[in-house]
């Protein structure tokens, strides 16, 4: 059976760079490995067939010798073939970096680089969050510990690894593949320490409430996210903190609804202003502003008005706000105010109700037109 074309294999352009080459295997690698499809003998062989390709492909010179004679170049000792001799890819990074957990690998099969991340939840008002706002926070963490400055040795003296030889890393066979992953006696330090601090107990940090003060930017909105780089738990050993992440949390406005730049919100007005216009006073997030009712105004026009809405920390100008008109039933009437509303309604009769009423009379069309259609 004749092999498939290597970059066939692999999904890529005869010209992909090696970026896209290893990218490309693995996807194959983590769709095919045999850890991930037990018994699945068509998966692991095709999880040979795109390391091989890989093995030939990620080397320019093995590369250059199939591009010019394809398969021949390895089956008549031009350049050893894809399971012998000729300039193999290194592939110990990249099976780290899929298959490290796996395996049980520390960090993708490397030792502990940095402390690890810590998230805190800030909820802000509507206001809070357009205007910014500066607040302390308290933070509990992994901290350097003071009295060893981070190394875990109360006399500060270190070995290294008798395990590792200093590495951090440990290598061991699976199989055909050799793996390697974090040193477990040293935790991926590449150090042992044989006098321990009393106040972390070896372990370089020790329990802190950290308070930081967190600038919010303007404009900001609900599931934003604010990095601050080494805020985080500080590393084992005296390696780098991780970073802290604030998720912000926008609380629901009594009168106002934000999407995205624009804010939206319900105006309500009475019988009498909408009927006759009016000019009424709306609120906006930088003080009231007039805004003018016309006559015969219905319930649910929406008005806009420009730029009173959110300027967000990604945009160039403000939005704009929405105000729906809400036509409020009276409620509550006097005697005289129930006798007017009865004079008013008393002239709505016949045909000629229907030129004062739109929406009841497209509704009463529609409505005859559907009995219409029932009873044809």
């Amino acid at each position: 059976m004749s092999k498939r074309d290597y970059y066939e294999v692999l999904g890529v352009a005869r010209d992909a760079n090696a970026d896209d080459l290893k990218k490309a295997y693995r996807r194959c690698a983590m769709k095919h490995h045999p850890d991930r499809n037990p018994g699945d003998h068509a998966a692991e062989a095709s999880f040979k067939e795109c390391k091989e390709a890989y093995e030939v492909l990620a080397d320019a010179n093995r590369r250059r010798m199939y591009d010019q004679h394809g398969h021949a170049a390895f089956e008549h000792g031009m350049g050893g073939g894809a399971g012998g001799p000729g300039g193999y890819a290194d592939m110990g990074d990249i099976f780290g970096d899929i298959f490290g957990n796996i395996f049980g690998g520390a960090g993708g099969g490397r030792g502990p680089r940095r402390g690890a991340d810590v998230g805190y939840v800030m909820e802000l008002s509507l206001e809070e969050a357009v205007r910014g706002i500066e607040r302390t926070i308290e933070i509990p963490t992994l901290d350097e510990c003071e009295s060893c400055d981070g190394s875990g040795s109360a006399d500060g003296k270190v070995e290294t690894c008798s395990t590792c030889n200093g590495r951090g890393q440990v290598r061991f066979q699976r199989g055909i593949f050799s793996m390697q992953q974090g040193c477990p006696h040293c935790g991926g330090r590449g150090q042992t320490i044989t006098n321990p601090c009393g106040d972390c107990r070896g372990q370089g940090r020790t329990e802190e409430v950290k308070t930081l003060s967190v600038k919010i930017p303007a404009g900001v909105d609900n599931g934003d996210r604010i990095r601050l780089a080494g805020e985080g738990e500080a590393g084992p050993g005296g390696t780098p903190p991780g970073d802290l992440y604030v998720d912000i949390r926008v609380r629901e406005h009594e009168i106002f609804q934000r999407d995205g730049d624009d804010l939206h919100c319900d105006v309500p007005i009475r019988l009498g202003q909408a009927a006759l216009g009016d000019t009424i006073r709306v609120p906006t997030l930088g003080g009231d502003l007039e805004l003018r009712i016309p006559a015969e105004t219905q319930t649910g026009k929406v008005f806009r008005l420009r730029d009173k809405g959110v300027q967000s920390v990604r945009s160039r100008r403000p939005g704009d706000l929405y105000c729906k008109v809400v036509v409020e039933t009276p409620v509550n009437l006097t005697a005289e105010q129930r006798d007017l509303l009865a004079k008013l309604e008393a002239t709505f009769v016949g045909e000629n109700a229907r030129q004062h009423s739109p929406r009841s009379s497209t509704f009463l069309d529609g409505v005859k037109g559907f009995w219409d259609r029932m009873t044809s």
